[in-house]
């Protein structure tokens, strides 16, 4: 397992959060849902699409290789 730093981990916190609050705003889609045109569940929809996309991305920038960007000088 690689070495993750503390950004990536509390990313990947957030990811889940993220996942979680589209998985709830889906559920309060589906029940407010009445066959009729409701601006509630198209915001509640939309909010699923927006919550997925960061989790997704949050995800992604927490699971890659970050390489250091300190310089490093050397002492003679």
């Amino acid at each position: 397992m690689k070495q993750r730093k503390i950004i990536q981990k509390l990313l990947i916190g957030i990811a889940i959060i993220s996942y979680v609050a589209a998985i709830v705003c889906a559920v309060v889609a589906a029940y407010l849902s009445d066959g009729t045109a409701n601006p509630q569940v198209a915001s509640f929809m939309a909010s699923v699409v927006f919550f997925a996309g960061v989790g997704i991305v949050l995800h992604v920038i927490s699971s890659t290789n970050l390489p250091s960007l300190k310089i490093e000088r050397e002492r003679t």
